[in-house]
């Protein structure tokens, strides 16, 4: 059992659990992992992105036009949109504790997206249906 207080363990997370030790082992080493305090902006809304990010510990909240959209907790990600089409940051992600987390920029997120098609095929499925859920989808 994990105890809250400790990060995540990467094949824990879920866009990562299909992943071989070796896939597991690229992925670690494409990412820096980030000590972040309460309060810090991960994300803001209209802003470039140029980071990935998955949550090992901690939580955020989302707010997209000043509306919360929803929370993240351990194990969830964002930032995929940003770094795979070069567009603006779609919501504002706030640390609501402090957190631990692992991040990868533009250049290393597309290494991985090429290297472990498990990882690419999770993402894109993830991403479509936060886009659907969140009504940001047409057919």
């Amino acid at each position: 059992m994990i105890c809250e207080d400790t990060p995540i363990a990467l094949n824990e997370i879920e866009i990562f659990s299909g992943l071989t030790k070796q896939e597991l082992r690229s992925v670690n080493r494409l990412m820096a992992t980030v000590n972040v305090k309460a309060g810090r902006h991960l994300a803001r809304q209209g802003e470039k992105g140029r980071e990935f990010m998955v949550i090992r510990q901690g939580e955020a909240t989302v707010n997209r036009d000043g509306k919360k959209l929803t929370k993240l907790k351990r194990g969830d990600f964002f930032g995929e949109n940003s770094v795979i089409a070069d567009v603006p940051r779609t919501a504002t992600v706030i640390a609501d504790t402090d957190m631990v987390i692992n991040t990868m920029n533009r250049q290393e997120f597309s290494i991985l997206l090429d290297q472990v098609p498990q990882f690419a095929r999770t993402v894109l499925t993830n991403t479509v249906q936060r886009l659907n859920q969140s009504g940001d989808c047409q057919s």
